[in-house]
């Protein structure tokens, strides 16, 4: 895509940070320095004692959405604006994220490039999530991740899987991650999964304290198709650990990759191995 043709953004800042209010209008000034307009997540604008705009609504009416926090601000971003079609820049105050990888201090040089079109726009494959029950279908995405796991503490859960309708495995322990290769270093990895390149599309499942030795992370091609049931027990389906549902006995979960993408916008030189041995401490560290 074109990023000259960005001419209005909408603005999400980390949510219950009331402090972000100075560096939101740094923000907004960088963008009306070059034209653009600037509009803000009604959520946001609350916060920071500003006129806002229905999120939804904004999505609507802005060419991409720049978010200002961290790495969860930016997840829920894509995840909420996923089905309108517009990228994501994430802003970060803070540290630097796997995701979010400008900050304030480069954002007017930034900026100036996106209206040169001198930067980049990733294509990130995103989960598509069914829940089917007796009385219920309720389908979302993961940005990051789909966790299936138990409802209480002091029960293991059973789950069943098939893959393109055929049986593959039965988990028993914690729970099983669903990750894309964007969320491959978020949970997937603390449970022991693989890093994935992001911009493949593919997606691991991973068990989460298995109570076999023999289950092991598996990574598939993204043309499969996912199924999980929980025929003994009540379970927990976590999004992105943002959203959480509830599931009965003998629902069924149903996972994959969407058709298409979510979008993010990076620095030209934005170097994913650079910020795997920055974040994960990989290197010669003699």
């Amino acid at each position: 895509m074109q990023t000259s043709n960005i001419k209005k953004i909408g603005v999400l800042l980390r949510p219950s940070t009331p402090e972000l209010k100075n560096s939101y209008y740094k923000l907004e000034k960088i963008f009306k320095k070059y034209d653009i307009d600037v509009y803000v997540d009604s959520i946001s604008a609350g916060m920071i004692d500003v006129m806002g705009m229905e999120f939804e609504a904004m999505c609507q009416h802005v060419d991409a959405i720049v978010t200002l926090g961290g790495d969860g601000t930016l997840i829920s971003a894509v995840r909420r604006s996923f089905k309108f079609g517009i990228p994501v820049l994430g802003v970060y105050a803070g540290s630097l994220g796997f995701l979010a990888d400008v900050n304030l201090d480069e954002l007017d040089e930034f900026v100036k490039k996106m209206t040169q079109n001198k930067v980049r726009v990733d294509e990130r494959s995103v989960l598509e999530v069914k829940i089917v029950g007796k009385n219920k279908e309720l389908e979302t995405n993961a940005f990051n991740d789909m966790v299936l796991t138990r409802s209480t503490i002091s029960n293991m859960i059973h789950i069943e899987t098939l893959v393109d309708a055929k049986p593959f495995n039965t988990y028993y322990g914690d729970g099983v991650v669903v990750s894309t290769p964007t969320g491959s270093t978020a949970y997937n990895l603390s449970c022991g999964g693989p890093v994935i390149f992001p911009l493949t599309e593919v997606f691991a499942l991973t068990p989460i304290s298995a109570h076999s030795l023999s289950q092991r992370p598996v990574v598939l091609p993204g043309k499969f198709s996912i199924e999980m049931k929980t025929p003994q027990n009540k379970a927990l389906v976590i999004i992105d650990g943002q959203d959480m549902h509830e599931i009965e006995q003998g629902d069924s979960v149903h996972i994959k990759l969407a058709s298409a993408k979510a979008k993010l916008i990076h620095r030209e030189e934005f170097n994913y191995f650079e910020v795997l041995k920055q974040k994960l401490g990989w290197g010669d560290h003699r």
